[in-house]
C-alpha cells in the first residue's frame, strides 16, 4: 500500500497536542511498518528522522498552504499512485480533488463546543470546513471516546466510520530524582520549592483563573508556604491572569515561566508537589498523563475526556468549584499517604499508554479502511 501523510503539523503545531501526535505517530509508524510505502509532506528542519527505506520526504514551505493543499499535494498523490492519504491536523487542508481513500484525525470539536475560546480566523475556517471534511473522509480517527461522542452529536455520521486511538506521553517523561530536579529549577528559573504546578495554555477554556483563586484561598486559610508555578507561553488570557495575581497579596508566590523548553518539562513535573489541570474541555489532555508518567500526584477536572483518560488514578474535581479545589490541594499537600498512593496509581496507569500502541492501532485502521 502507498500511504501519503501530511506531517506539516509536527513543526507548524510543535508543542501542542496536534504537533506531538503528528511527530510521534509518524515516527512509530515508520518504525513498525516495513510493508507499506510512505510519501511524507513535511516542512521545516529535522526531516532526517523520517528517512527510511520505505519513506519519501517531500519538503514544502511553511507558507502558501492553499497552493500546496490544492495543487502540490493532489498532483503528487495522483502521480505516486497513493492508496490512502492521512491528514492528522483535524483534516484541515484536505482537498476534494484527491481521488484516493482519505483518513483524518479530528482531535476535538472545541470550535463547536466552546467557540468563544478559539481565535476568530481558526474558528471560521474550522466551522466552514469541518462538515465537508467529515463527509468526504473514508475514516475518522479521534483521540478519546468523548471526542467520538462529540462528533456523533454534531454530525450525522456512521459510528463505524470513527475509530479511537489514545495519545501517549513521550519517553522523556519519567520519574527522576526530585531534589536534583528542584535544584535545576531553582538555579535556572529562580523558583524555590515546594510548588504546585500547572502546565499548558492560558485560554479561557483552560480555566487557570480557578486554580489561581483556589491557590489564593489555600495560602490565606492555611498559611501554606507552597508556591504556584504556571508554565506556558504568555498569550491568550495570560496578561489578564497576571493582573489577577498582581492584585493579590501573595503575588510573590505565583510564578509565570512563559514558554518552557521541551527538555525542561520533565524537570518541572518531577520537582512539583502536585500537578493540577483544571481545564473545562479537552479532546484528550496530555499534561495529566505526562505528570503521571513522572510519578507525580494529579488533580484534574472531571469534565470531557480528562476523566476518561486518568480514570481513578487522579483526584477529579469540579473545575468551577474553587473552594473544593482549595481543600483538595490542602489534603494532598498535607497527607503523605494520599500523595504516595496517587503517585503509584498514576504511574502504573500511565504504562497503559504508548506511541507504539497508537501506531499499531492506526495501522489496523488503515487496513480496515482500505479493505472496507
Amino acid at each position: 500500500m502507498n500511504i501519503a501523510f501530511d506531517a506539516r503539523g509536527a513543526n507548524l503545531y510543535k508543542g501542542t497536542g496536534i504537533g506531538t501526535y503528528t511527530e510521534n505517530l509518524l515516527k512509530n509508524l515508520l518504525y513498525l511498518d516495513n510493508k507499506n510505502n510512505y510519501s511524507i509532506f513535511y516542512c521545516g528542519e529535522n526531516f532526517q528522522q523520517y528517512k527510511k527505506n520505505n519513506s519519501f520526504i517531500k519538503l514544502v514551505s511553511k507558507k502558501n498552504h492553499k497552493f500546496f493543499e490544492e495543487n502540490y499535494f493532489p498532483f503528487h498523490i495522483n502521480k505516486d499512485d497513493i492508496n490512502l492519504y492521512h491528514v492528522p491536523q483535524n483534516g484541515i487542508g484536505i482537498w476534494d480533488e484527491i481521488s484516493c481513500l482519505k483518513i483524518v484525525t479530528i482531535h476535538d470539536l472545541i470550535p463547536y463546543i466552546m467557540p468563544e475560546t478559539v481565535g476568530k480566523g481558526y474558528l471560521l475556517r474550522f466551522l466552514k470546513e469541518m462538515p465537508r471534511i467529515i463527509e468526504k473522509a473514508d475514516g475518522i480517527i479521534t483521540v478519546s471516546e468523548c471526542s467520538k461522542n462529540d462528533i456523533l452529536k454534531f454530525f450525522p455520521v456512521d459510528p463505524n466510520k470513527i475509530f479511537v486511538t489514545h495519545l501517549s506521553a513521550n519517553d522523556n517523561f519519567k520519574p527522576l530524582n526530585k531534589k536534583y530536579c528542584q535544584n535545576i529549577i531553582f538555579n535556572k528559573y529562580n523558583i524555590p520549592p515546594p510548588f504546585i504546578l500547572y502546565l499548558g495554555g492560558f485560554s479561557e477554556r483552560k480555566n487557570v483563573h480557578s486554580l489561581i483563586k483556589a491557590f489564593i484561598s489555600l495560602v490565606k486559610d492555611s498559611k501554606s508556604d507552597v508556591n504556584l508555578v504556571l508554565c506556558g507561553s504568555k498569550k491568550d488570557c495570560a496578561e489578564k491572569l497576571m493582573k489577577l495575581c498582581s492584585n493579590s497579596r501573595i503575588s510573590s508566590k505565583i510564578y509565570f515561566t512563559d514558554y518552557v523548553d521541551e527538555v525542561d518539562l520533565p524537570i518541572f513535573y518531577n520537582s512539583c508537589e502536585v500537578f493540577v489541570y483544571p481545564s473545562m474541555y479537552e479532546g484528550f489532555g496530555l499534561p495529566p498523563l505526562e505528570a503521571m508518567s513522572c510519578a507525580v500526584p494529579v488533580i484534574a477536572s472531571n469534565t470531557s475526556s480528562i476523566a476518561e483518560i486518568v480514570k481513578d488514578s487522579a483526584i477529579l474535581i469540579d473545575p468551577l468549584d474553587t473552594d473544593s479545589l482549595s481543600r483538595t490541594l490542602y489534603n494532598v499537600l498535607n497527607n503523605d499517604i494520599l500523595k504516595a498512593d496517587l503517585c503509584q496509581k498514576g504511574f502504573r496507569h500511565s504504562l497503559n499508554f504508548s506511541w507504539i500502541k497508537t501506531a499499531m492501532d492506526t495501522l489496523e485502521i488503515y487496513d480496515k479502511v482500505l479493505n472496507k
